[in-house]
């Protein structure tokens, strides 16, 4: 029986294919339209990420900013619980030098962001979502939780870039972009001590919030 961050590397990979082999449709059919015909088809709303191919088809994911922002506060409690849980479990010695050090810098990005956004969705009226209970499938191997690691950040950078064309207010829109800025970093650098190219794409690709919670639903145990 597989593991947990076994399955959930290999939803990530699976995913990677699909974009992968999607994006070379959409360039092909790119370079064969005429300008005036490009120019037509993305005045009617063309989306590069996963999902429908017309915004204006779409079914909103999110029933307004506040449901972005629970959405968000899910993901983050997910991360957040799995470094706390992660630099608990290991040690200094369990890796290459200087990578306890930063995880524990991960760990303390994770819950600044959770603190973060259930103030705002307090603030606004909102009801928190609460922090679940996980099983991240890693165990004793260090290796494995790095690799648990880069997946959850990469899989949190298309999150955010998902739900951003969701958000309404502007206030909110620039918040949640100063986050997924720290999310890239980290999933930068994770690539790396992993081995993998750090920043492999030239385009972020937005994944949609089934997709997602597809992806990390394993970890949610209760």
């Amino acid at each position: 029986m597989r593991t947990f961050h076994e399955h959930f590397l290999e939803e990530i990979k699976t995913e990677r294919q699909r974009i992968t082999s999607r994006r070379g449709l959409l360039t092909g059919g790119l370079k064969l339209a005429a300008g005036g015909a490009l120019a037509m088809s993305l005045g009617k709303g063309i989306s590069f990420g996963p999902g429908n191919a017309s915004a204006q088809d779409a079914t909103p994911a999110f029933a307004n900013d506040l449901d972005v922002l629970n959405y968000a506060l899910t993901l983050e409690h997910l991360e957040a619980t799995f470094y706390r849980e992660g630099v608990a479990a290991f040690t200094a010695a369990d890796f290459d030098d200087g990578v306890y050090d930063n995880l524990m810098l991960v760990a303390g990005h994770e819950a600044e962001h959770v603190t973060l956004l259930t103030g705002a969705i307090s603030g606004a009226g909102g009801t928190p979502v609460a922090e679940a209970k996980y099983d991240f499938g890693y165990g004793t191997d260090p290796a494995a939780f790095l690799e648990v690691a880069a997946a959850l950040e990469n899989t949190g950078v298309s999150a955010y870039d998902g739900a951003g064309a969701s958000i309404q207010d502007v206030n909110i829109l620039a918040v949640a972009g100063q986050i997924v800025a720290v999310e890239a970093r980290h999933a930068s650098y994770l690539n790396l001590v992993n081995g993998k190219v750090p920043f492999p794409d030239s385009f972020e690709t937005p994944l949609t919030k089934d997709e997602v919670l597809a992806i990390a639903g394993p970890f949610i145990v209760a």
